[in-house]
């Protein structure tokens, strides 16, 4: 979908959102299904409308066709009246196509009425409050505090959004695009935390852990505590502590240092034999730059070594004095040359 929606009110007000929220259309479903997966945010801003929609509760009678037929005939009564008082066309067939709907969607055309009622200077008020969140530009890492007491860090280039008005015994929920470290607050009623991710959800209740969920790459890390992982099939999966679970189609443990998952949080990289190509991908991910290699073999040169990750000149400055290789600036990227 191409319309930008900025606040929560765009969503009330958009026919197709209510639709696929009532599942009134499987296009519509499929098409808002799309845009809630596409962004953290999408999804935060879907999951406030979603609470406002349930709290509605509009009741649904069964109404025999002879009860419809009145309530139709009344209504379309009403509406030329109001026409012929205005002096505007009349659109009885176009109303009497919108009305004559099953009595399971008359949930949808309420709650559309309702809404417009209300108008979107009411509902800004009660809903378009901004969504929560931190947000790190390239090369740069925060931490913070979130409204439970849980510390979180959060790497470069990366969003956490969360869920409004936590209280004990809900569900704490965020939504991670990038990177970062969570040492989560035990509440007294041992409300759940939930990190959202593509492809699975981390549920928790205190802990602390390290989750990645970047294009083509999510994993996490657990440094302390237990975790579950649910995929979006259905499938649960435990980890304990010192254990690494990759996606990868399905969760994958797999053995890995933690201390070099874990240096980023220190402004560090620690190099085990890490062969250049994944260094690559870490600078393009943490600094937003592009960059080339230009010689056979190169990209899997292994490296050794702890460097610095909180200056991009410091770290290809480092790379450089390894004497394997040569830093050229191109314009806006970077060309990794062998050295000669």
């Amino acid at each position: 979908m191409s319309k930008n929606y900025a606040g929560v009110e765009d969503l009330l007000t958009d026919e197709s959102f209510l639709a696929w929220h009532f599942r009134a259309d499987a296009r519509c479903i499929s098409q808002w299904e799309e845009w809630i997966a596409a962004d953290p945010l999408h999804r935060a801003r879907a999951a406030q409308a979603v609470e406002f929609l349930e709290s509605l509760r509009f009741e649904e009678e069964n109404l025999a066709t002879g009860q419809l037929s009145v309530a139709e005939s009344r209504l379309l009564q009403k509406i030329r009246e109001a026409e012929n008082k205005s002096g505007q066309p009349r659109q009885k067939d176009r109303l009497r196509g919108l009305l004559v709907i099953p009595v399971r969607r008359w949930r949808l055309a309420a709650a559309s009425v309702f809404i417009l009622a209300v108008g979107s200077y009411g509902i800004r008020e009660m809903l378009t409050h901004p969504v929560p969140g931190l947000n790190t530009a390239f090369g740069e890492v925060k931490e913070s505090h979130l409204p439970d007491g849980t510390s979180v860090v959060v790497n470069a280039d990366s969003k956490l959004v969360f869920s409004q008005g936590w209280k004990d015994g809900k569900d704490r929920e965020v939504w991670l695009t990038g990177e970062a470290f969570f040492h989560v607050a035990t509440t007294p009623m041992k409300s759940r935390f939930i990190v959202h991710v593509n492809h699975f959800d981390i549920i928790v209740t205190g802990t602390q852990f390290n989750v990645v969920n970047r294009p083509n790459k999510a994993n996490v890390m657990l440094k302390e505590g237990s975790v579950i992982l649910n995929t979006e099939e259905g499938k649960e999966l435990k980890m304990v502590p010192g254990d690494f679970v990759e996606y990868r189609g399905s969760l994958e443990k797999k053995i890995v240092r933690n201390d070099s998952i874990l240096a980023w949080k220190e402004h560090k990289l620690i190099l085990d034999g890490t062969p250049l190509r994944d260094l690559i991908t870490i600078i393009r991910e943490n600094y937003g730059v592009t960059v080339t290699t230009s010689g056979p073999g190169l990209e899997e040169k292994k490296l050794y070594g702890i460097m610095p990750n909180d200056n991009l000149d410091v770290l290809l400055l480092a790379l450089q004095s390894t004497g394997d290789f040569e830093i050229v600036h191109e314009g806006n990227g970077i060309l990794i040359k062998e050295h000669q």
